[in-house]
C-alpha cells in the first residue's frame, strides 16, 4: 500500500518487520528505539514548524489528553526515584530502573504523542498489522507441528540480551513451550509468554476488523484467533468477547429504545437475578479452577503485595520488585498484575499516576464510541489494555503493544480537531 511519508513508511515496516526482528530476539529492543525515534521527530516537527518539510509538518497541537499521560508519566518517574532514595537501593540500581522507565512506562507517553502530531494514517498501521497476521499464518503450521516432530522449544537466546531487560526470555527465539501444569504445549508466537500472546491476539482482531479489504481482514481474524486458542490463556478468551463486542454496542446507547431494553432487563432481575447470579459465581470458580496453581500463585502474590505495601511503604513503595517466597514458586513480589505492581513498586503517587490518565482517556473514548465510528477501535485497544493489567505488568510489554499505542495518538488527534473545528465555528 502507499505511504505517504517518511513516518508512515518507518512504522509501516518497524511494524511488518515484527517476525523478523523476532527471529533475531530484537523486539524489545525494537520498540522503545521506535518510540523514542517517533516521538522526537513529533517533537521536531513541532519546534521547526513551517521549516519542516510538508509531508511531516505537526497536524496540530499536542491534545489534553497526550500532556495527562506525560504528566502522569513523569510522575511515575518520580516515584521511582523517591522510592530508590527512601530504601537507598544506590545510584546503580537508580539508573537501571530509570532506563527500565525509559524503555516501559515513558511509551505510554511517547507513542500516543507521536500518533497525535504526526501524520500517519490509521490504515497504515490497521493493515500493517494484518501483514503480521499474514506472515503469522504462514509460520503456523511449524509452530503447531514442532513437538510432534521432536523439534527443541527454544532455539536461542539472542547475544542482544547484553543491553539488558526483565530477563532472558525477552530475546529468545521459541517455536512453543510446555506446560509445567499439563505438560502439553503452548505456543507464545512473539510474546515472552502464552498469556501475553493470547493478548496479542485480540488487538490483532480488533485491528482486522477495521481493514475494509475483506481478504486482509480474514487474515488478520484468523491469525488473531490461532494466537488466542494456541496461548491456551483463560484471559485472552473473555478479553476477545469484551474487546470485539462492546465497542460495536456503545452506539445503541444513544438510541432510546436502548435504554428501555435495558430498564425491561433490569426489571426481569427481580425475578432471574437469583439464577444469572449463580451462573456467573460457577463461571467465575470454573474460570479459576482451570489453572488452579496459576490461579493461586497470582492471588498469593497479589495479597503479599498489597499487605506489604499497606505496612512499609504506601506513598512511593518499595522502588522495585522483590524475590518472592517458595510459596509462589519465587515469582518477584509487584509482578504478575499491574495495580498490585505498581502500589509495591511506586506506592499510591505511582498508582493514581497511571489510574487517572487510563480512566480519564477511557471515559474520552466511550463518550467518542457511541456518537463515531471512528471510536471502536481506541475503545476495543483500551479495554484490551484494561484488561491486560489484571494479569500483566503492562510497562514491560508496551514494547509490543506500540502499534496500538500509536492508534491512540491518532484518536486523540482526532477528537481534538473536531473540537478545534466546533469552537471555530462557533
Amino acid at each position: 500500500m502507499t505511504r505517504n511519508n517518511p513516518a508512515e513508511a518507518f512504522v509501516f515496516w518497524a511494524i511488518t518487520l515484527t517476525w523478523a526482528f523476532y527471529a533475531f530476539g530484537a523486539l524489545y529492543l525494537v520498540g522503545p528505539i521506535v518510540a523514542w525515534l517517533l516521538a522526537g521527530l513529533a517533537a521536531a516537527a513541532l519546534y521547526l514548524g513551517p521549516a519542516m518539510r510538508r509531508d511531516l509538518r505537526a497536524t496540530g497541537g499536542v491534545p489534553g489528553l497526550v500532556w495527562l499521560w506525560g504528566a502522569g508519566m513523569i510522575a511515575m518517574l518520580i516515584a521511582l526515584w523517591t522510592g530508590h532514595f527512601d530504601w537507598g537501593l544506590g545510584v546503580a540500581k537508580t539508573v537501571k530502573s530509570s532506563i527500565g522507565w525509559a524503555k516501559g512506562w515513558a511509551l505510554l507517553f511517547l507513542l500516543p504523542f507521536a500518533g497525535a502530531i504526526l501524520p500517519i494514517r490509521r490504515i497504515v498501521l490497521i493493515r500493517s498489522q494484518n501483514i503480521v497476521g499474514l506472515c503469522t499464518l504462514l509460520l503456523l503450521p511449524l509452530f503447531v507441528l514442532a513437538p510432534n516432530l521432536g523439534l527443541p522449544e527454544k532455539i536461542f537466546v539472542s547475544p542482544l540480551k547484553a543491553a539488558g531487560g526483565p530477563g532472558p526470555e525477552y530475546f529468545t527465539v521459541y517455536l512453543y513451550t510446555l506446560d509445567p501444569a499439563s505438560w502439553t504445549p503452548r505456543w507464545q508466537f512473539y510474546a515472552p509468554w502464552s498469556p501475553f500472546a493470547g493478548l496479542l491476539g485480540v488487538v490483532m482482531v480488533c485491528f482486522a476488523l477495521e481493514d475494509r479489504d475483506r481478504r486482509w481482514m480474514a487474515a488478520g481474524i484468523v491469525a488473531g484467533l490461532a494466537m488466542i486458542l494456541l496461548s491456551k490463556s483463560r484471559m485472552s478468551l473473555v478479553a476477545l468477547v469484551v474487546c470485539t463486542l462492546t465497542p460495536r454496542m456503545m452506539p445503541l446507547l444513544a438510541r432510546g429504545f436502548a435504554w428501555q431494553l435495558a430498564a425491561g432487563l433490569m426489571a426481569s432481575m427481580a425475578v432471574i437475578g437469583g439464577a444469572v447470579l449463580d451462573m456467573i459465581l460457577n463461571g467465575v470458580s470454573a474460570f479459576k479452577s482451570a489453572r488452579a496453581d496459576s490461579t493461586r500463585v497470582r492471588e498469593t502474590l497479589q495479597r503479599i503485595a498489597y499487605e506489604r505495601w499497606q505496612t512499609e511503604a504506601v506513598w512511593f513503595g518499595h522502588g522495585t520488585v522483590q524475590p518472592g517466597p517458595h510459596l509462589v514458586e519465587y515469582m518477584p513480589i509487584g509482578s504478575h498484575h499491574t495495580w498490585f505492581g505498581l502500589l509495591f513498586v511506586k506506592g499510591l503517587t505511582g498508582f493514581l499516576a497511571f489510574a487517572i490518565p487510563l480512566a480519564v482517556h477511557m471515559l474520552a473514548v466511550i463518550a467518542d464510541s457511541i456518537h463515531h465510528l471512528r471510536g471502536r477501535l481506541p475503545l476495543s485497544i483500551m479495554l484490551a489494555i484494561l484488561i491486560l493489567t489484571f494479569g500483566e505488568n503492562i510497562e514491560i510489554e508496551a514494547y509490543l503493544l506500540w502499534p496500538a499505542l500509536v492508534l491512540l495518538g491518532i484518536h486523540m488527534r482526532e477528537m481534538a480537531n473536531d473540537t478545534d473545528a466546533g469552537s471555530a465555528s462557533n
